[in-house]
């Protein structure tokens, strides 16, 4: 059984940092991409970034390049994202989810191309 658990989660400050990690198991996700989204309330689902399982591709953003950055994947299992200088435009619940439809020469930005999905974690980003 599939699964992605997000941890990391938090409230701080705007201009501070924050990482939120995804641990997967449960198949072999070499032939996978891991994104992260995000869902403020009242908005839809929005793509953060995707790095895929080598780890050789990352996609993010325009709204996150430069403050974010994700890594892991492969022997490690976890997938993180270093979030830095938090605006609190960056408050919503975040998602990791795997998709193999999403590995591609560019990493997929659309939620239907990821299949596994975790239940999310809140990042809360005061001003």
């Amino acid at each position: 059984q599939v699964q992605l658990v997000e941890s990391g989660g938090g409230l701080v400050q705007a201009g501070a940092s924050l990482r939120v990690s995804c641990a997967a198991s449960g198949r072999t996700f070499s032939s996978y991409a891991v994104g992260w989204f995000r869902q403020a309330p009242g908005k839809e689902r929005e793509f953060v970034a995707a790095i895929s399982w080598s780890g050789g591709s990352t996609y993010y953003a325009d709204s996150v390049k430069g403050r974010f950055t994700i890594s892991g994947g492969n022997a490690k299992n976890v997938v993180s994202l270093q979030m830095n200088s938090l605006k609190p435009e960056d408050t919503a619940v975040y998602y990791c989810a795997a998709g193999r439809a999403a590995l591609g020469r560019v990493l997929s930005t659309a939620p239907g191309a990821y299949d596994y999905w975790g239940q999310g974690t809140q990042v809360t980003v005061s001003s």
